[in-house]
């Protein structure tokens, strides 16, 4: 025989688990990361900005005009506002309209036009193969044609320092936050799937007992989740309880039921070796008996199975009455009993062809073998309000009211069947039977005889 296809082993559950926890986190991590990188470096350009404006300000204050001329005196505190650890270059540029009045002549130059008068403003440069920021501001001052712009300038290195160590401080943030929820995710996990734990401590538990266990599991309270898998689980075991229980029957009632017909076979035969002749007969009997046993059982055992429904087909009611009818009627001509069918045209429904005709094989065969002589059995096919109804009556001796409820458990001998050869699982098999395909048997006195009805409810039933 091939060798079966190994199974693909998935990733284990406390895996899946934290990597569904951990991916999301660490894309919220990513984002906020980005986010916090934006913040820091808008933060930080708006915060040295504010300080090169400051500077740009004392500065500014300090033009003044005197006798007709522009003067300025510039103060130390002005530049010493921009000194920082990473001693960036300051560069400033004084100008009236087109005349340098002081500092750096080739500071890059902004557009007059562009500048609002005493609003100061901001823009990156490339000086001196350096990145700098500038702040600049146009004045006009009185008896002065021209106008004025002051500029301040400084590199980037303080800035730049500043951003590293904020967004330094942001990783480690976000790398310690990942690390603690990593290290608090796992104890969690565990804690979480204790429950599955027990549940799988209690299904290997089964396997240490020398006996099948098929009793509910015992996994102390379980959460929502898991509930519907123990259920399931329970149910199933309910299922092989059930099947174990009919096939550990059967055998029970096969080995009881077949001891007298083969301790009779054992007597008749060893009669038969003796010459005597009446013992072939007897054995000839004592095997029907047997075949007619063994039948019963199987056709027990087939009732009762347990597991899905059997399929749905249309069955005509009238058509499987005659053909049992037909079936049986050497055996009522033998014991001198009537079968009648009323089914004045066919009647279809959505059933189970063979389990109908083994229900009413059964119903016929009791109407038959509990019957008297000369008497009769009938078989009635009808629709009925909100269904359809098979009614097989005989008029025999009957049963008494109180044995009405024990017909129908399995070897049961009530008094009418007294003297009579049977197996007591006529009406076993048929309630069995009509269980699993959803319809009714129900008995009653009819005195004279007992009627069987057998009603299939609330089925589409049709009319050829």
């Amino acid at each position: 025989m091939a060798d079966e296809a190994p199974r693909g082993r998935a990733p284990a559950l406390r895996t899946r688990l934290l990597a569904a926890l951990l991916a999301p986190l660490l894309g919220i991590a990513i984002l906020l990361g980005i986010a916090g990188a934006t913040l820091i470096a808008d933060t930080v350009q708006r915060t040295n900005d504010r300080v090169l404006g400051g500077a740009l300000g004392a500065i500014s204050e300090t033009v003044q005009v005197e006798r007709g001329e522009v003067t300025m005196d510039l103060s130390p505190a002005a530049f010493g506002m921009l000194e920082n650890s990473e001693r960036d270059n300051v560069y400033y540029r004084i100008a009236v309209g087109d005349r340098l009045l002081t500092g750096y002549a080739d500071l890059p130059a902004p557009n007059t036009g562009e500048l609002t008068l005493d609003t100061p403003r901001f823009r990156s440069a490339r000086y001196r193969d350096q990145d700098i920021r500038i702040a600049e501001v146009r004045r006009a001052l009185p008896r002065i044609a021209a106008p004025v712009v002051v500029q301040v300038a400084e590199t980037l290195d303080g800035r730049r320092a500043l951003r590293r160590r904020l967004l330094a401080a942001l990783l480690l943030g976000e790398v310690s936050l990942v690390g603690v929820a990593l290290l608090l995710l796992r104890p969690a996990l565990s804690w979480s799937l204790r429950p599955l734990s027990r549940l799988r401590d209690a299904v290997a538990a089964r396997d240490t007992r020398a006996t099948p266990d098929l009793s509910p599991l015992e996994a102390g309270p379980l959460p929502t989740e898991l509930r519907p898998l123990a259920d399931a689980f329970d149910h199933l075991l309910a299922r092989l309880d059930t099947a174990t229980a009919g096939m550990r029957r059967f055998t029970a009632d096969a080995s009881h039921q077949m001891r007298t017909p083969l301790a009779v076979l054992k007597v008749q035969v060893a009669l038969a070796r003796r010459g005597e002749p009446a013992a072939l007969g007897e054995i000839a009997d004592a095997a029907d008996r047997l075949e007619h046993l063994v039948r019963q059982l199987l056709a027990l055992a087939r009732a009762e199975e347990a597991g899905i429904a059997p399929p749905s087909e249309r069955v005509d009611l009238k058509e499987v009455a005659v053909v049992v009818i037909n079936r049986r009627i050497a055996q009522a001509i033998e014991a001198g009993i009537e079968l009648h069918l009323d089914a004045p045209a066919p009647v279809a429904i959505d059933s189970h062809r063979t389990l109908i005709f083994e229900i009413l094989s059964n119903l016929i065969d009791n109407g038959i073998r509990y019957n008297r002589r000369g008497g009769q059995v009938t078989v009635v096919v009808a629709r009925a309000e909100g269904g359809v109804t098979v009614v097989v009556a005989d008029d025999g001796p009957g049963l008494p009211e109180a044995e009405i409820e024990n017909a129908g458990r399995r070897f049961a001998r009530l008094s009418s069947s007294q003297g009579t050869e049977g197996t007591g699982l006529g009406l076993a098999i048929a309630r069995s039977a009509a269980q699993r395909i959803g319809a009714e048997l129900s008995l009653v006195n009819t005195q004279p005889g007992l009627r069987a009805t057998l009603r299939f409810p609330d089925m589409a039933a049709t009319s050829a």
